[in-house]
């Protein structure tokens, strides 16, 4: 069996959450230049883009929120067994880890998709 040091698992959980509270703040700052297009801006296919990234920050903003919780969870469950199992982790416990970080990479090409994204429509309507 793979041992995994639980160092190297809570160094992964607070990177993940800093850049998670990253990209929330991220977010909202787009968010605002979203609405600075969207005033400057009242044609029908920048109002399609506008509700088109008002959709994706809310939808991205509550993700980044769902994936905290979740590995803030898997944390505390992985300090839980640690402690009552002198320092073993059942499998599932580690594939959930495993799990969770997968979502976490997959959150953060989302994030940096729309931003680019984003970023390309504000440049053509700034």
């Amino acid at each position: 069996m793979k041992e995994i040091n639980i160092k190297h698992i809570a160094n992964l959980h607070t990177d993940a959450l800093r850049a998670l509270d990253f990209y929330k703040q991220d977010i909202q700052i787009l968010k605002k230049r979203l609405e600075e297009i969207a005033a400057d801006n009242t044609g029908h296919e920048v109002a399609e883009k506008v509700e088109y990234f008002q959709n994706q920050f809310l939808i991205q903003s509550n993700n980044i929120d769902e994936l905290k919780h979740n590995l803030n969870q898997n944390l505390n469950k992985i300090e839980e067994q640690v402690k009552s199992s002198a320092g073993f982790l059942d499998q599932s416990t580690a594939d959930q880890n495993a799990e969770i970080y997968d979502q976490y990479l997959s959150l953060e090409k989302i994030v940096n998709d729309v931003r680019h994204q984003f970023n390309s429509f504000a440049s053509r309507w700034m």
